[in-house]
């Protein structure tokens, strides 16, 4: 079976018949906890509310609310990757992120924001981004109740509970809870000051650095005390200032 528009072909013929709906942007299940029009079938989306995750790997344990995902998962242990970037060389286990892959050289942004216009690679990406817009966030932390819009969120937000510091430092061992800090700490190794003050040409390791420095020019000094009313321009200003109210001594 094969569909008109595209010429994928397909085993059965309900499958083609799902597959159509892609073109025609039919979304004929709402679910009727968060109001979403789904393409295929509502239970997959349902287990976003309900957390389910039935299918776990054998190997780790990681569980996955849906047989495809998992399925990509057992890669990781087998090591099949039989998709190959034709440009860098790079190995891939299924195709659809070598399709994406490709894109990082193609700059192909092909999925865009109906509302700011905002370009993604993938539609997994524009189906987060969306949620910016429609305040969506239908992933909950079990612990403290707290609403998140993407599973990544969730996850890094339920470090804050488990104390967990996955990303360590090969050179001196600390640890991060996200690997962007830890690729931050890495400058301090290396040397490497990536980031330059467009006013006077000084190097900084990360953003918020650079940030804190371009108060010196702007004179900016967002932060004030609720007691005196004295400003600062860094935050670790103020509470040393708040000490000499509260009489705390660090």
């Amino acid at each position: 079976f094969t569909c008109t528009a595209c010429g994928k072909t397909f085993h059965q013929i309900s499958t083609l018949n799902r597959h159509m709906k892609t073109h025609s942007g039919e979304r004929p299940y709402t679910c009727t906890t968060c109001g979403k029009f789904c393409l295929n079938l509502l239970l997959h989306h349902m287990k976003i509310h309900t957390g389910e995750k039935p299918f776990s790997c054998g190997t780790c344990g990681k569980s996955f609310a849906q047989k495809y995902y998992l399925t990509s998962h057992i890669r990781i242990h087998t090591s099949k990757k039989p998709f190959t970037c034709s440009t860098c060389g790079k190995h891939y286990p299924h195709k659809s992120t070598l399709i994406y892959h490709m894109r990082i050289h193609t700059g192909e942004k092909p999925f865009s924001c109906g509302t700011c216009g905002k370009g993604f690679s993938c539609k997994k990406s524009l189906n987060v981004h969306m949620r910016i817009h429609t305040g969506e966030k239908p992933y909950s932390c079990g612990t403290c109740g707290k609403s998140l819009s993407d599973e990544k969120n969730l996850n890094l937000h339920m470090t804050i509970h488990t104390g967990e510091k996955p990303f360590s430092c090969g050179s001196c061992g600390t640890s991060f809870t996200h690997k962007k800090s830890l690729t931050a700490h890495m400058r301090v190794h290396m040397g490497e000051k990536t980031i330059s003050c467009g006013t006077c040409g000084r190097n900084y390791l990360n953003k918020s650095k650079l940030v804190d420095h371009m108060r010196t020019h702007t004179g900016e000094k967002p932060f004030s005390c609720e007691t005196c009313g004295k400003s600062f321009s860094l935050k670790n200003s103020l509470n040393v200032h708040i000490r000499t109210h509260t009489g705390e001594k660090p």
